[in-house]
């Protein structure tokens, strides 16, 4: 029993040691007084001394940090998501003032445009300047703070390019403003939830926002929503953060089952081009440059050949040799592209080539051997 306490006991120290969370005390210009801040910072925050990172602003920091904060630090551990900056604002004492708006334009006024302000040019730069945030930032709210945070959608060049907005309880116009916003927008990631036993008059609002922006066409945002079932305004909270964080990263993870059939195979463009254009931006937004996911070329690769556009597969073969040059991969595409196009001693060579490096994934000695042979066999070589 005491080896069991003391094992428990070291599991929990060994968690906490991983999951630290800084306590800190911000004075603001702004609002004439300091703001408790809650900050979590990456596990390897330390080690990685030139790497950047997401910066994720959650409101209501008094409730809403916790189940944020863990979410991101289990979906980064499994690579489902980059490694985030995590920042809550505690507001227990000032939220009413700090979603203030006028009655008239519906807009931050008083204390709430002092705090619009707090954000926007005290908060973000200073943790710009004290932390290595890349260009990615998202702010979380929850009802009166869910409103709150689309104001900052509405700026020319929006500090923010990613919304969580948990059941918001929102002002007048605010739907209509959110719709015609996000109709012209660009690079912008929203989520909205609601949930079947959610305050009716929030549900209503929330599902009537979701029906105007049915009726958006804008390829260039990205616009999530959910209506939980049996969930109540309080409970689609734990259940509304990891599906916000699943859907705006879905471009960090590997290209899924479900990408490839909805997405890869009826493409009308190149589907080589759009390999190298989802890394390009994921570096762009999380400021990391990955390696290319050995899954992500066989996906790519797979498309190519269902479609049979085999041109695609030199450009392939090529980058396969960059990323992973001890490998038998990119040889192995180029092989297949000589051999489509008609160049068979040249496709032989690639395979003789490919043979000599390691093995990955479905590509072994044996299978290169037997490509060879089988140009030989066919050719009388």
């Amino acid at each position: 029993m005491k080896k069991s306490i003391t094992l428990l006991i070291a599991c929990i120290f060994v968690v906490s040691s991983y999951s630290q969370v800084i306590y800190e005390s911000f004075r603001s210009i702004k609002l004439d007084q300091s703001r408790e801040l809650k900050i979590q910072l990456p596990r390897n925050y330390k080690k990685n001394q030139k790497k950047t990172y997401p910066l994720i602003i959650v409101l209501d920091g008094d409730y809403l940090f916790e189940p944020v904060a863990g979410n991101v630090d289990y979906f980064s551990y499994w690579e489902d998501m980059p490694e985030s900056i995590v920042v809550g604002i505690n507001q227990r004492k000032t939220r009413e003032g700090d979603g203030e708006y006028d009655s008239a334009e519906f807009l931050p006024t008083l204390k709430g445009a002092e705090f619009f302000e707090f954000i926007g040019q005290e908060l973000v730069p200073y943790l710009n300047q004290t932390y290595r945030t890349a260009q990615l930032k998202i702010i979380v709210g929850h009802d009166y703070t869910a409103n709150f945070i689309n104001y900052f959608l509405f700026k020319d060049n929006p500090i923010f390019q990613g919304y969580i907005c948990l059941s918001p309880e929102l002002a007048p116009p605010m739907a209509d403003r959110i719709t015609s916003k996000l109709a012209s927008s660009s690079d912008i990631w929203y989520y909205l939830a609601t949930a079947t036993n959610d305050a009716e008059g929030i549900k209503k609002q929330v599902r009537e926002l979701n029906e105007k922006m049915q009726a958006v066409d804008n390829p260039n945002i990205h616009y999530f929503f959910d209506d939980f079932d049996e969930s109540s305004h309080y409970t689609l909270v734990g259940r509304g953060i990891p599906k916000a964080l699943e859907a705006m990263f879905e471009m960090y993870r590997p290209i899924s089952k479900k990408t490839y059939k909805e997405v890869l195979l009826p493409l009308e463009t190149s589907t080589y081009d759009y390999l190298v254009d989802m890394y390009r931006t994921t570096e762009k937004l999380y400021g990391i440059k990955r390696q290319i996911r050995v899954n992500d070329f066989i996906a790519v690769s797979t498309a190519i050949e269902k479609n049979e556009r085999w041109e695609e597969l030199e450009p392939l073969g090529k980058l396969a040799i960059k990323e992973y040059p001890d490998t038998m991969l990119g040889h192995y595409y180029l092989a297949m592209f000589y051999e489509q196009t008609g160049e068979p001693k040249k496709a032989m060579r690639s395979y003789e080539n490919g043979f000599q490096l390691a093995e990955v994934a479905f590509l072994t000695k044996d299978y290169m051997l037997d490509k060879v042979n089988k140009i030989k066999e066919d050719f009388g070589w």
